[in-house]
């Protein structure tokens, strides 16, 4: 007959596997991982895995954000700046549908995020229980996977395969839901790390002949032009990407998330494509006879008008997935392959080139917007404050050396084009989604992962309201990020549209604000607000050099317009320098 200890230490072990609850199997299996922050939001669906935290606090960072999808946001920034998936964590109903905005944005920009969520306890699944929600339906469109798991035995495997799918081949977000019972109930626990899956192979062999005969099509071409996307920074191909350009002597552009994959300061680079970009790489993208389009997906704000877009270039295109290659822009030859293999395979086949004259084509460009755009937009001699000087002053004063984290909309616009990135993975924004209120919480995920770094965030006075509440979170944990709102008491870019193409109808743009100051100072941060122009740089200089957070309230001109601008069905040739209503 056993005794009560023998007894005990059969409960506790099986087969040799220590026996314990699902919550703490999950937290295990994260570490297991090399998890140490988590960005999340308690409830009763997960209250067991938020219980089993207390135990882990030595080993698990969690910030209490103060909505999910703030959390969402965090976890996204962090994992663009450390290259580590971020992790977060929401109840059932309202908590993980919360998450959506933050799971699609995840998702279109291809950032690793491992998203947990709780579900009520499996029994009552489709009962329409409290609380519960088909996070599955609902997330399906916008994850790379997600599953649903019941059985606690289950859990390991599932976040194991979560890790794998999420950071391999073109990233993405995952979503795993937990039901609470799975949480409950107890399991031998091991772990083991996924590192194959029948039916998914990320890894593709290269494609030597295609790389073969890209080398000749670059050793030929006359006008040549690189565009630059995520996909680079992604791959960490920053140092190949220099070595081909300065090889082949070929000029580079980037796309919106591409900035800071190759340094701004460099002799070919050129500025940054789309919308709003830079005048001699979008007008000049329909002189080039070879693009060679690297990690980038042929967004429409890059192409403008599909039916005027380079017809008269050959198109390279290197992208890991396949999906994108043809989706939008037919091409001549396609490399399904990682960035940074192909470039690796592709530099030594290359000949040692010079493109002079046709890079001089894009200095004429740049002396062109300097004249008719940068110079009244970053060195006004009169009237209010301007977005692009305010970013312009930053960059100088940092020499380009911080993070910078954008909301949406003009001053994303302006933080793109007016600041001189330097160092990769600077620049933290929301690309494909587009997403106001981004920028706050991203500020607070960026600055955890990097605490070495100087991070500003530059928000705009509409997409700071919608997720205002995570100044609390900045107040709970001390982060002391740097906030700069440019203040025009617009809806900005939307009221620039209404300017252009509506008459000037400004509908539901226009904006009452609170006193930004005041909010600040109750949440114990300290903030200024900035009117004249001889206070700008002083205070600037003092955001910067607080040793907490920091808020600039600056009061910009009310109806400024950011150019150059590709208007809406136009080729990306026919860019708007200069517009008066």
């Amino acid at each position: 007959m056993k005794t009560k200890k023998e007894i005990a230490t059969t409960e506790v072990k099986l087969n040799g596997f220590e026996q314990i609850t699902g919550a703490e199997a999950l937290l295990k299996s994260l570490i297991e991982e090399g998890v140490d922050t988590i960005f999340g939001y308690p409830g009763g669906a997960i209250m067991p895995v938020y219980d089993k935290l207390l135990d882990f606090e030595d080993k698990l960072n969690h910030i209490l954000t103060r909505h999910e999808q703030g959390a969402a946001h965090a976890a996204q920034a962090y994992a663009m700046v450390t290259g580590k998936p971020g992790i977060c964590f929401a109840t059932s109903g309202p908590g993980s549908t919360n998450l959506i905005t933050g799971i699609a944005n995840a998702y279109l920009d291809s950032v690793p995020v491992i998203f947990i969520t709780a579900q009520v306890v499996s029994s009552l699944i489709g009962s329409d229980a409290f609380q519960e929600t088909d996070i599955l339906g609902v997330s399906m469109p916008v994850t790379k996977w997600n599953c649903q798991v019941k059985r606690a035995q289950d859990i390991p495997d599932a976040i194991a395969k979560a890790f794998y799918l999420a950071t391999t081949g073109r990233p993405g977000p995952v979503l795993i839901d937990i039901t609470k019972d799975a949480q409950i109930d107890k399991l031998p626990f091991k772990y083991r790390k996924c590192t194959y899956l029948r039916a998914y192979n990320p890894h593709i062999p290269l494609h030597t002949r295609a790389i073969e005969s890209a080398a000749i099509m670059i050793n030929h071409a006359e006008k040549p032009l690189i565009l630059a996307g995520h996909g680079v920074l992604i791959s960490k191909a920053e140092k190949e990407l220099r070595e081909f350009a300065e090889k082949t002597g070929i000029p580079v552009a980037v796309t919106l998330l591409g900035l800071s994959s190759f340094p701004a300061g460099h002799r070919l680079y050129t500025g940054f494509l789309g919308m709003h970009g830079n005048y001699g790489p979008n007008f000049l993208t329909n002189e080039a006879d070879l693009i060679i389009a690297i990690g980038m997906r042929f967004d429409d704000r890059v192409t403008g008008n599909l039916k005027k877009y380079a017809r008269q270039a050959r198109i390279i295109h290197i992208e890991i997935d396949e999906a994108e290659i043809n989706k939008n822009v037919q091409v001549d030859l396609e490399i399904h392959n990682d960035a940074k293999e192909v470039l690796q395979a592709l530099t030594p086949q290359v000949k040692k080139a010079s493109h002079e004259s046709w890079i001089r084509e894009f200095r004429i460009c740049d002396k062109t917007e300097n004249e008719k755009v940068i110079k009244s937009e970053t060195r006004p001699e009169k009237g209010d404050i301007r977005m692009g000087e305010v970013v312009s002053m930053v960059s100088e004063l940092t020499k380009g050396d911080a993070i910078i984290v954008t909301d949406v909309g003009q001053n994303q616009m302006s933080a793109a084009r007016y600041f001189k990135f330097t160092e990769p993975n600077s620049l933290v924004t929301s690309g494909g989604m587009g997403t106001m209120g981004f920028g706050l919480p991203a500020a607070i995920g960026a600055k955890t992962g990097r605490p070495d770094k100087q991070v500003i965030a530059f928000l705009g006075d509409g997409g700071f309201q919608m997720t205002i509440q995570e100044l609390g979170t900045i107040l709970h944990y001390k982060i002391p990020v740097k906030i700069i709102i440019l203040n025009n008491g617009y809806l900005g870019m939307v009221r620039q549209w209404q300017e252009m193409f509506f008459n000037k109808r400004y509908a539901s743009t226009e904006l009452v604000n609170p006193d930004f100051v005041t909010i600040a100072a109750g949440f114990s941060i300290q903030a200024k607000k900035v009117v004249k122009r001889e206070d700008l740089k002083k205070s600037l200089t003092g955001l910067l050099n607080a040793e907490g957070p920091y808020l600039l309230d600056i009061q910009i001109e009310k109806e400024g317009n950011v150019l150059p601008m590709v208007e809406p069905g136009a080729s990306v040739s026919e860019v708007t320098l200069n517009y008066k209503s």
